[in-house]
């Protein structure tokens, strides 16, 4: 199988096709986020970074078996709209009851008082857009359970490790509250702040198994996100690390249960809010894991290349081939 990292920037879009024969051209397909669907994230095209429906389209993928939204951000979300939109998935997985988003009404952006509270506000709107989408074209809505193992295709599944049900619970709640103090300015930013805030550790967490060779995704999960997750389910031999690599993406001791060969940072070429942080980047190489980028990042002692996309096959005995795909 192959599981590639587009070059969106600062921001995630991560495609997964493996081999099954029961499906249409025999290949199953994921998306997994989408990436920015800000214009100014692509005005600089000099890392390689594309819109992921740009690459979508290069690659003639016209169709999802698979979209997950790991949380409600713009840099992970909004392009995953946009990827739905030319490519519809047949199943969205997403954190929150499957017809909660009919409850929302669409937010004012332009209200928004910082940078911040703009772009969180475009992506909620567009969480509620991306579900209306994906039932309109005759998808289903899920939130798969913590604890959960789905087969996806042949020698490929995917376990839930995050969030639990209290989690989800706590979610759903900040969320309706939030709705409901829409036409009371100072309460609903204060709450929308504190939302935006906590987010991150709401994201999905997913950990990938082809053939033995375990793949963890947790979305934008800062160190304080993998509470309650067994130790065991941790073990990994690629992690992508969470929140773009930033200082409280990981620590020695999550490295050391993870024990990953690989780790894919997800970083803007311009290190935006931090990402890519020296001493985490440190800390995941002296663990013994070799480092990629999904963009290119300033890394001492590392050159990494314009690329369009980072993409890792997956072969037998648990072998990662890894390679940056050149712009075109």
């Amino acid at each position: 199988m192959t599981v590639t990292f587009v070059n969106v920037g600062y921001g995630e879009a991560i495609l997964l096709e493996c081999p099954d024969p029961s499906r249409p051209g025999g290949v199953f397909t994921a998306l997994i986020d989408g990436g920015s669907a800000e214009e100014s994230e692509f005005a600089d095209r000099t890392s390689g970074r594309l819109p992921v429906e740009e690459y979508l389209t290069k690659r003639g993928i016209r169709h999802l078996d698979l979209a997950v939204s790991t949380h409600i951000h713009e840099d992970h979300l909004c392009g995953l709209l946009r990827a739905a939109r030319i490519a519809p998935p047949d199943v969205l997985w997403q954190t929150l009851p499957a017809d909660f988003y009919k409850s929302l009404s669409p937010l004012d952006s332009s209200a928004a008082r910082t940078p911040s509270e703009s772009k969180f506000l475009r992506a909620l709107n567009d969480y509620r857009a991306l579900c209306g989408l994906v039932e309109e074209r005759g998808g289903a809505i899920l939130a798969p359970e913590a604890g959960k193992e789905w087969v996806l295709c042949p020698d490929f599944s995917a376990k839930i490790l995050s969030p639990c049900t209290k989690k989800r619970a706590a979610l759903a709640e900040e969320m309706k509250v939030l709705y409901n103090n829409a036409n009371v300015c100072k309460d609903f930013f204060s709450k929308l702040d504190a939302l935006d805030a906590r987010m991150n550790n709401y994201s999905l967490i997913l950990l990938l198994d082809f053939r033995g060779t375990r793949l963890l995704l947790p979305g934008d999960t800062n160190l304080t996100g993998y509470d309650g997750i067994a130790p065991g389910d941790l073990r990994a031999d690629l992690f992508k690390v969470g929140h773009h690599g930033q200082k409280d993406g990981a620590d020695t001791a999550l490295a050391e249960a993870i024990r990953p060969a690989a780790v894919v940072c997800c970083a803007s070429s311009d290190r935006r809010y931090s990402s890519a942080c020296p001493d985490t980047l440190k800390l995941l190489a002296d663990c013994g894991a070799k480092l990629y980028f999904s963009d290119c990042p300033p890394v001492p002692g590392m050159s990494v290349p314009p690329h369009q996309a980072l993409a890792f096959t997956v072969g037998s005995a648990g072998a990662l081939e890894a390679r940056y795909i050149p712009v075109v």
